[in-house]
Protein backbone atom coordinates (compact mmCIF):
# COMPACT_ATOMS: atom_id res chain seq x y z
CA UNK A 1 0.00 0.00 0.00
CA UNK A 2 1.11 3.46 -1.09
CA UNK A 3 0.22 6.22 1.88
CA UNK A 4 0.24 9.84 0.87
CA UNK A 5 0.21 13.03 2.16
CA UNK A 6 -1.25 15.82 -0.02
CA UNK A 7 -3.30 19.09 -0.62
CA UNK A 8 -5.44 20.27 -3.00
CA UNK A 9 -5.12 23.66 -2.02
CA UNK A 10 -6.99 23.65 1.19
CA UNK A 11 -5.49 21.69 4.53
CA UNK A 12 -3.39 18.52 4.07
CA UNK A 13 -4.71 15.12 3.87
CA UNK A 14 -3.87 11.62 3.83
CA UNK A 15 -4.75 9.20 0.45
CA UNK A 16 -3.99 5.28 -0.49
CA UNK A 17 -2.68 5.63 -3.93
CA UNK A 18 -3.59 3.03 -6.38
CA UNK A 19 -4.18 2.49 -9.99
CA UNK A 20 -7.50 2.84 -11.63
CA UNK A 21 -7.94 2.17 -15.08
CA UNK A 22 -4.67 2.49 -16.53
CA UNK A 23 -4.27 5.64 -14.19
CA UNK A 24 -2.63 6.74 -10.84
CA UNK A 25 -5.48 7.93 -8.71
CA UNK A 26 -5.30 9.23 -4.78
CA UNK A 27 -8.42 7.54 -2.80
CA UNK A 28 -8.70 10.23 0.43
CA UNK A 29 -8.92 8.64 3.49
CA UNK A 30 -9.82 10.06 7.49
CA UNK A 31 -7.56 10.54 10.40
CA UNK A 32 -3.70 9.57 10.40
CA UNK A 33 -2.56 6.46 9.65
CA UNK A 34 -0.25 6.43 12.48
CA UNK A 35 -2.62 7.10 15.53
CA UNK A 36 -6.12 6.60 14.13
CA UNK A 37 -8.66 4.15 12.41
CA UNK A 38 -8.19 5.00 8.79
CA UNK A 39 -11.42 5.27 6.62
CA UNK A 40 -12.54 6.30 2.32
CA UNK A 41 -14.00 9.63 2.29
CA UNK A 42 -15.56 9.23 -1.16
CA UNK A 43 -12.99 11.56 -2.50
CA UNK A 44 -10.93 10.17 -5.56
CA UNK A 45 -9.11 12.25 -7.16
CA UNK A 46 -5.78 11.52 -10.34
CA UNK A 47 -2.45 11.87 -9.31
CA UNK A 48 -1.46 14.37 -11.03
CA UNK A 49 -3.94 17.21 -9.93
CA UNK A 50 -3.03 16.76 -6.17
CA UNK A 51 0.23 18.55 -5.03
CA UNK A 52 2.00 15.30 -2.86
CA UNK A 53 3.73 16.51 0.37
CA UNK A 54 6.38 15.17 2.90
CA UNK A 55 4.25 11.87 3.59
CA UNK A 56 4.88 12.35 6.96
CA UNK A 57 6.75 14.51 9.35
CA UNK A 58 8.68 13.18 12.26
CA UNK A 59 7.17 14.05 15.49
CA UNK A 60 10.03 14.10 17.18
CA UNK A 61 13.26 13.70 14.82
CA UNK A 62 15.03 12.18 11.71
CA UNK A 63 18.18 9.55 13.18
CA UNK A 64 20.40 9.61 10.13
CA UNK A 65 23.56 6.62 9.88
CA UNK A 66 26.78 7.99 8.58
CA UNK A 67 29.01 5.77 6.27
CA UNK A 68 26.83 2.81 6.01
CA UNK A 69 27.95 1.87 2.27
CA UNK A 70 32.39 1.50 2.09
CA UNK A 71 32.67 2.89 -1.14
CA UNK A 72 31.06 5.98 0.06
CA UNK A 73 33.34 6.36 3.27
CA UNK A 74 36.18 5.79 0.84
CA UNK A 75 35.15 8.31 -1.55
CA UNK A 76 35.15 11.43 1.24
CA UNK A 77 38.37 9.67 2.78
CA UNK A 78 37.31 8.03 5.70
CA UNK A 79 37.42 4.47 7.34
CA UNK A 80 34.41 2.51 8.10
CA UNK A 81 33.57 2.97 11.41
CA UNK A 82 33.97 0.33 14.40
CA UNK A 83 30.23 0.86 15.54
CA UNK A 84 27.80 2.87 13.71
CA UNK A 85 27.69 6.52 13.27
CA UNK A 86 24.58 8.63 14.26
CA UNK A 87 23.63 11.74 13.73
CA UNK A 88 20.09 13.85 14.06
CA UNK A 89 18.52 16.08 11.64
CA UNK A 90 15.24 17.88 13.21
CA UNK A 91 11.81 18.16 11.19
CA UNK A 92 12.61 21.53 10.19
CA UNK A 93 14.53 20.05 8.24
CA UNK A 94 11.57 18.14 5.96
CA UNK A 95 10.33 19.27 2.90
CA UNK A 96 8.23 16.92 0.48
CA UNK A 97 7.94 16.57 -3.49
CA UNK A 98 8.99 19.94 -5.14
CA UNK A 99 9.79 21.80 -2.97
CA UNK A 100 12.77 23.91 -2.85
CA UNK A 101 15.95 22.90 -0.91
CA UNK A 102 17.51 26.26 -0.14
CA UNK A 103 21.30 26.45 0.14
CA UNK A 104 22.40 27.71 3.85
CA UNK A 105 24.42 30.90 3.81
CA UNK A 106 27.35 29.50 5.20
CA UNK A 107 28.52 26.99 2.79
CA UNK A 108 29.49 26.66 -1.32
CA UNK A 109 29.55 23.31 -0.74
CA UNK A 110 26.40 21.20 -0.79
CA UNK A 111 25.74 17.67 -2.06
CA UNK A 112 22.98 15.73 -2.28
CA UNK A 113 22.77 11.85 -0.58
CA UNK A 114 20.10 9.66 -1.72
CA UNK A 115 18.85 7.18 0.68
CA UNK A 116 16.13 4.97 1.70
CA UNK A 117 13.97 6.25 4.97
CA UNK A 118 12.25 4.11 7.02
CA UNK A 119 9.62 5.33 9.02
CA UNK A 120 8.36 4.32 12.21
CA UNK A 121 4.51 2.98 13.22
CA UNK A 122 5.04 2.80 16.61
CA UNK A 123 6.78 3.16 19.73
CA UNK A 124 10.35 1.40 19.74
CA UNK A 125 12.93 1.14 22.38
CA UNK A 126 15.47 -1.69 23.12
CA UNK A 127 13.64 -4.28 20.55
CA UNK A 128 15.66 -7.29 19.32
CA UNK A 129 16.43 -6.91 15.18
CA UNK A 130 14.56 -9.75 14.87
CA UNK A 131 11.47 -8.13 16.04
CA UNK A 132 12.03 -4.40 13.85
CA UNK A 133 9.76 -5.44 10.88
CA UNK A 134 6.86 -5.46 12.76
CA UNK A 135 7.41 -1.80 13.84
CA UNK A 136 7.82 -0.16 10.38
CA UNK A 137 4.69 1.17 8.86
CA UNK A 138 6.95 1.87 5.29
CA UNK A 139 9.66 2.77 3.39
CA UNK A 140 10.29 6.07 1.52
CA UNK A 141 12.85 8.33 -0.68
CA UNK A 142 15.01 10.70 1.18
CA UNK A 143 18.01 13.28 0.05
CA UNK A 144 20.14 13.71 2.99
CA UNK A 145 21.49 17.00 1.69
CA UNK A 146 24.96 17.83 3.61
CA UNK A 147 27.12 20.91 3.94
CA UNK A 148 30.41 19.54 3.05
CA UNK A 149 32.88 22.53 3.76
CA UNK A 150 30.83 22.94 7.11
CA UNK A 151 31.21 19.08 7.71
CA UNK A 152 34.93 19.06 7.02
CA UNK A 153 35.16 22.19 9.54
CA UNK A 154 34.02 20.34 12.98
CA UNK A 155 33.00 17.26 14.72
CA UNK A 156 29.83 17.88 14.86
CA UNK A 157 27.46 17.97 12.36
CA UNK A 158 25.06 20.32 13.27
CA UNK A 159 25.81 22.92 10.48
CA UNK A 160 26.39 20.58 7.75
CA UNK A 161 23.62 18.08 8.29
CA UNK A 162 20.52 20.07 10.28
CA UNK A 163 19.84 22.71 8.21
CA UNK A 164 16.20 23.95 7.10
CA UNK A 165 14.94 21.65 3.91
CA UNK A 166 17.87 19.84 4.25
CA UNK A 167 15.77 16.68 4.43
CA UNK A 168 13.65 16.09 1.12
CA UNK A 169 11.31 13.17 1.62
CA UNK A 170 8.60 11.41 -0.73
CA UNK A 171 6.89 10.78 -3.12
CA UNK A 172 4.94 8.53 -0.25
CA UNK A 173 5.33 5.45 1.86
CA UNK A 174 5.53 2.45 0.84
CA UNK A 175 4.46 -0.46 3.41
CA UNK A 176 4.66 -3.72 1.36
CA UNK A 177 8.62 -3.82 0.39
CA UNK A 178 11.46 -6.55 0.41
CA UNK A 179 14.21 -3.92 1.09
CA UNK A 180 17.06 -6.31 1.38
CA UNK A 181 18.26 -5.54 -2.43
CA UNK A 182 16.89 -2.44 -4.34
CA UNK A 183 18.42 0.17 -6.38
CA UNK A 184 19.12 3.82 -4.99
CA UNK A 185 20.03 6.21 -7.36
CA UNK A 186 20.20 10.12 -7.67
CA UNK A 187 20.59 12.35 -10.96
CA UNK A 188 21.12 15.64 -10.74
CA UNK A 189 19.67 17.67 -13.65
CA UNK A 190 18.51 14.32 -15.29
CA UNK A 191 22.64 13.09 -14.77
CA UNK A 192 22.96 10.04 -12.86
CA UNK A 193 25.47 10.97 -9.84
CA UNK A 194 24.87 7.47 -7.80
CA UNK A 195 23.78 3.90 -8.48
CA UNK A 196 23.71 1.26 -5.79
CA UNK A 197 21.79 -0.94 -3.93
CA UNK A 198 20.72 -1.53 -0.28
CA UNK A 199 22.33 -5.01 -0.56
CA UNK A 200 25.92 -3.32 0.14
CA UNK A 201 24.19 -1.30 3.53
CA UNK A 202 27.52 -2.45 6.06
CA UNK A 203 24.17 -2.64 9.02
CA UNK A 204 21.10 -4.00 7.66
CA UNK A 205 17.74 -2.08 8.96
CA UNK A 206 16.87 -4.33 11.87
CA UNK A 207 20.55 -4.23 12.99
CA UNK A 208 20.66 -0.38 12.99
CA UNK A 209 16.57 0.29 14.80
CA UNK A 210 17.54 -2.39 17.06
CA UNK A 211 20.61 -0.10 17.95
CA UNK A 212 19.48 3.35 17.95
CA UNK A 213 16.30 1.73 20.06
CA UNK A 214 18.98 1.17 22.84
CA UNK A 215 20.15 4.82 22.47
CA UNK A 216 17.03 6.82 22.21
CA UNK A 217 12.91 5.88 22.25
CA UNK A 218 11.68 5.99 18.65
CA UNK A 219 8.26 7.25 18.26
CA UNK A 220 5.74 6.87 15.53
CA UNK A 221 6.18 8.83 12.77
CA UNK A 222 10.02 9.16 13.51
CA UNK A 223 12.28 8.38 10.20
CA UNK A 224 15.14 6.55 10.03
CA UNK A 225 17.45 7.53 7.08
CA UNK A 226 20.16 4.20 6.43
CA UNK A 227 23.13 5.93 4.66
CA UNK A 228 24.14 6.73 0.97
CA UNK A 229 26.00 4.98 -1.76
CA UNK A 230 28.70 6.45 -3.52
CA UNK A 231 28.89 9.21 -6.26
CA UNK A 232 27.94 11.79 -3.95
CA UNK A 233 28.75 15.44 -5.48
CA UNK A 234 28.34 19.37 -5.63
CA UNK A 235 25.37 21.09 -6.64
CA UNK A 236 24.98 24.90 -7.58
CA UNK A 237 22.02 27.18 -6.88
CA UNK A 238 19.38 26.30 -10.19
CA UNK A 239 20.34 22.31 -9.72
CA UNK A 240 17.07 19.85 -10.00
CA UNK A 241 18.25 17.07 -7.74
CA UNK A 242 16.22 13.52 -8.21
CA UNK A 243 16.16 10.75 -6.02
CA UNK A 244 14.89 6.96 -7.13
CA UNK A 245 14.59 4.12 -5.03
CA UNK A 246 13.22 1.07 -6.55
CA UNK A 247 9.79 -0.18 -5.76
CA UNK A 248 9.20 3.18 -3.97
CA UNK A 249 9.50 5.59 -7.16
CA UNK A 250 11.21 9.42 -7.50
CA UNK A 251 11.62 12.31 -5.03
CA UNK A 252 12.76 15.96 -6.96
CA UNK A 253 13.95 19.27 -5.61
CA UNK A 254 15.16 21.80 -7.09
CA UNK A 255 18.11 23.37 -5.26
CA UNK A 256 17.84 27.60 -4.41
CA UNK A 257 19.62 30.05 -2.85
CA UNK A 258 18.15 32.98 -0.98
Amino acid sequence: MRIARFTTGEDPQYGIIQPRDGQEMVYAITGDPLYTEIRPTGTVLPLEDVRLLAPVIPRSKVVCVGRNYAAHAAELGNEVPAQALYFLKPNTAVVGPGDPVVLPCYSDEVSPEAELAVVMKTIVKDVEPDDVRELILGYTCANDFTARDAQRSENQWFRAKAFDTSCPLGPWIETDLDVSDLAVRSAVDGETTQDGTTADMLRSIPELISEISRVTTLLPGDVVLTGTPAGVRTVPEGASVTVEIEGIGTLTNPVVRR
